[in-house]
């Protein structure tokens, strides 16, 4: 095994965990925390939110998680890196899930509550639970993936 594969994986595994740990963050801190506000309060942060997180070093590590983890899957096929492969293919695959969970339901979510005009409570009641709900689901699809990636590394040593 190569430094190389080392890096990229260990790249991966990192970008993982802090995606894993700030949609953790945002199902047990966050999104609480705005459910206590009222429709107003709760639609503006998370307008305002939406727009602040799109930044260059979110952006890295967002689109660089699977990246990685895909560039890890090539460089894991190789005969002596193939203990680890099974784990570091897992980890690319939920990352994708992670992708795809974004693209298809939180960003077209996060899009609507953007564009809506009116009614506060109405926007609210389009976007939250639905919203929330998903955002749980990449928190514990990150998460798996982060442990698969964990679990490869170790399995290199071994």
């Amino acid at each position: 095994m190569t430094a190389v594969s080392t890096v990229v994986l260990v790249a991966a595994l990192i970008a993982a965990g802090l995606l894993a740990g700030l949609f953790y963050a945002y199902a047990c801190s966050v999104m609480p925390g705005l459910a206590r506000g009222d429709d107003r309060t709760y639609v503006e942060a998370m307008r305002g939110i939406n727009l602040a997180i799109i930044n260059p070093v979110f952006m890295l590590t967002f689109l660089g998680a699977p990246l990685a983890a895909g560039a890890a899957v090539v460089l894991h096929l190789a005969p002596d890196a193939r203990p680890a492969l099974p784990w570091v293919v897992a980890g690319f695959a939920l990352l994708l899930a992670m992708l795809v969970i974004t693209g298809v339901v939180n960003v077209p979510l996060n899009n609507a509550l953007e564009s809506g005009t009116g009614d506060y409570a109405g926007l609210r009641a389009r976007f939250e639970t639905r919203w929330v709900r998903w955002n749980l689901v990449r928190a514990v699809v990150s998460t798996g993936a982060f442990g698969c990636l964990v679990v490869a590394l170790l399995a290199r040593r071994g």
